[in-house]
């Protein structure tokens, strides 16, 4: 029974806790610990991120206040000190909060799998976003001469609306130096911008038995093979095309798709390359228009979570908050998928972020009020994404 947990508690029940100890356990992550394991160190790290913390200390004095009630909000019996917190993200290994991150992600992608645009097959986009940080604090994130930062690249399922894949780097690496991480699926559709227009990777993508859509940049040097005379509506050009550049043309030696759109809404003129020739050029269209998702992903993530305001100065501590909120919003997603809610992301974290430490059943504290907002049901976790 839940009546008698606190809803953190409640909460935290979705995390696979023996799975988190096996990725402790393989980085000897609670070597010489004896009170604040690194399990108490992740929900610690999450009910800051949950709650709204805008620093370390104000996340210190939050425990302060709920002294009594630690033990049973899983943080461990005895009082966090700031020092310990920031010890702990300081030195424990960040790739246990990283791998963990990975297992709730795929868990979430699993979950809430569904279908769009009635194409079978995996769709993807990846893309990253750039953090700004004072260099004077953190001097390992150079970017600029006078400026820091770092980049988390995201590869997002924009079917299942969660990121099934990230790696940070610093903000001088370019985007598409991190297309070797991705694991590429075969029959899986990648949409990229035109940053990520580097065809070694893109001849990766094509003999791995996956799809891409990118963007083609204005100086792309081809020669016409094939073109298709009669096209539907909107598509300007459906060709067949080879590269002629030197070094392209040996990095991608086959020929692909080459597509021009236009898109009437915003009067603009879109240039798109791909190799997925069972499809109409419509539907590739339709498929890039669905990389916006991961713009308003980001977009989300750095107003209503924690990855702007960092509570350590550290490379190890960086990783982990990221790690952390990106565990969050997947917990906040599964939590979505199996209670079937129809509320916005924004909304759960919202009623959450000021019920951690009340003792109400998640299902009644979610059903205390009716949710009347239409424009948020066929989207629930982006509010007003087509409005």
């Amino acid at each position: 029974m839940n009546q008698d947990k606190y809803v953190f508690a409640q909460l935290t029940a979705f995390l696979n806790r023996t799975q988190f100890n096996n990725f402790v356990r393989k980085y000897d992550g609670n070597r010489y610990v004896k009170q604040f394991t690194c399990w108490n160190q992740l929900l610690a790290m999450m009910f800051g991120q949950l709650s709204n913390r805008e620093s370390l200390r104000a996340l210190i004095v939050a425990f302060e206040a709920h002294r009594a009630k630690q033990y049973h909000l899983g943080l461990g019996r005895n009082p966090i000190a700031k020092a310990t917190l920031a010890y702990a993200n300081q030195n424990r290994d960040y790739r246990i909060f990283e791998d963990f991150a990975f297992y709730i992600m795929k868990e979430a992608c699993e979950k809430r799998a569904i279908n769009i645009l009635e194409i079978p097959g995996n769709k993807y986009a990846f893309d990253s976003t750039i953090i700004p940080l004072c260099l004077a604090t953190f001097p390992w994130a150079k970017f600029r001469r006078k400026k820091g930062g770092v980049k988390a690249h995201v590869l997002y399922d924009i079917e299942a609306q969660v990121p099934a894949f990230y790696t940070v780097t610093t903000a001088s690496k370019h985007d598409s130096t991190e297309m070797c991480s991705i694991h590429y699926e075969p029959n899986a559709y990648y949409m990229f911008d035109r940053a990520y227009d580097f065809f070694k990777e893109l001849y990766r993508i094509h003999l791995t038995g996956s799809f891409f859509v990118v963007r083609a940049k204005t100086n792309l040097k081809y020669t016409m093979v094939k073109w298709k005379r009669r096209m539907p509506k909107y598509v300007l050009t459906d060709a067949e095309v080879k590269l002629t550049g030197y070094l392209s043309e040996k990095k991608y030696p086959e020929s692909f798709r080459f597509i021009r759109y236009y898109d009437e809404e915003g009067d603009r003129e879109f240039t798109f390359l791909t190799n997925a020739t069972h499809i109409s050029a419509l539907d590739v269209a339709n498929l890039y228009k669905k990389r916006w998702l991961i713009e308003l992903f980001f977009k989300w993530l750095k107003q209503h979570l924690k990855i702007k305001k960092f509570w350590g100065t550290t490379e190890n501590a960086v990783r982990i908050q990221i790690s952390v909120a990106i565990i969050t919003y997947c917990l906040v997603a599964i939590v979505q998928h199996d209670m079937q809610l129809k509320r916005s992301t924004y909304e759960v974290l919202q009623i959450l972020s000021i019920s951690l430490t009340d003792k109400t059943n998640l299902r009644d504290l979610f059903d205390k009020t009716d949710f009347n907002d239409i424009k948020e049901l066929d989207y629930p976790l982006f509010e007003g994404l087509f409005d």
